[in-house]
């Protein structure tokens, strides 16, 4: 049966509407896992519990899980466990970036310190990792190891990515692809493992390609969005001048001028929003935010071929849905 794309973005509840059971379970499941007798990583914990995102990562995995219409009870612990690695990222970048803010709400770094987030994105990951030991499963173990060796390579990339005239394509696609692809890939293998495994290798293709049209979708709306879509600051990401899409592509066809004064503004250390303005005139003007949103449709596109190979059921219907939910953020 062929699926349609449908012509109004669809809502993330109805995506999750198949595993919605599980998916409430998913909290509940996590604060099992990160439960210590040590007050102080309670406190921390009870602030990241309470910013947790839309579960889109666990979603993916109970998604996946399903697709051949079977039940795993240990997909529930998969999915937590997504969550916690996807969260220790976020603690960690949060770190890294000495951002105040996620999803409208202090960072740990801001409201404790940069040294308590490092150990406590270390502790939430090292949770992660003893539950898939304590349920013996070592193909998702391993699979999400991967994914954290190539989010921490991704991690030291974008480190090195100051230098927006000497960052090109491909250093682009690298860095979304072990920051952003690598995790989502894993959560859909790891969905396959437990309950469809002969799905296993489509549906990591699958989370490839959907991960990095995610991300190039999340970096367009630096540009686009608003900090209630996004959950931080829109230009936050030239503010702290990472290069992403939309600039790489502009950069191909701007003046000598604009060329220098991108070469400029990658040496302000604390850019103005004035600044930071002429950069995205420059971008919109050089038509990097419709190269970008052409590339994200490809992976998009992709990302619905990997599916072809799965029985139809409302688990690979949503899965489908997902790509959509995925890059429409930015329509």
């Amino acid at each position: 049966m062929t699926r349609t794309v449908r012509e109004t973005p669809p809502k993330l509840s109805g995506i999750q509407a198949p595993v919605r059971v599980m998916l409430e379970r998913v909290g509940d499941e996590i604060r099992r896992i990160v439960l210590s007798d040590f007050d102080h990583i309670e406190e921390v914990n009870e602030h990241l519990l309470f910013m947790r995102g839309k579960l889109f990562r666990p979603t993916l995995l109970l998604l996946s899980s399903s697709a051949d219409g079977r039940e795993d009870e240990d997909a529930l612990t998969l999915a937590a466990v997504v969550e916690l690695v996807h969260l220790a990222t976020l603690v960690h970048d949060d770190a890294v970036d000495h951002s105040a803010l996620r999803r409208g709400l202090p960072t740990v770094n801001a409201l404790w310190t940069h040294q308590v987030a490092v150990i406590m994105g270390d502790y939430l990951y090292s949770r992660g990792v003893s539950e898939l030991a304590r349920i013996g499963n070592l193909d998702a173990l391993a699979v999400l190891a991967n994914a954290a060796n190539e989010m921490s390579i991704g991690e030291m990339r974008q480190l090195t990515s100051y230098d927006a005239l000497d960052f090109g394509e491909d250093d682009y696609f690298r860095l979304i692809a072990a920051k952003t692809a690598s995790l989502m890939s894993a959560a859909c293998e790891m969905g396959a493992i437990s309950g469809a495994p002969e799905h296993r290798g489509a549906l990591a293709s699958y989370g490839h390609n959907l991960g990095m049209a995610f991300q190039i979708a999340d970096d367009l709306l630096d540009y686009t969005g608003t900090e209630a879509v996004t959950g931080k600051p829109t230009g936050q990401d030239l503010r702290e001048r990472k290069v992403t899409l939309p600039l790489v592509s502009a950069l191909k066809r701007v003046s000598d001028t604009e060329r220098q004064e991108v070469r400029a503004f990658f040496t302000r250390i604390d850019p103005t929003d004035e600044e930071i303005g002429r950069i995205v005139d420059i971008v919109v003007e050089r038509e990097g935010l419709e190269y970008a949103s052409q590339v994200a449709c490809h992976y998009a596109d992709q990302a619905r071929n990997a599916l072809e190979s799965l029985p139809d059921g409302p688990a690979a219907t949503s899965l489908f849905d997902a790509v959509s939910y995925a890059v429409d953020r930015v329509r």
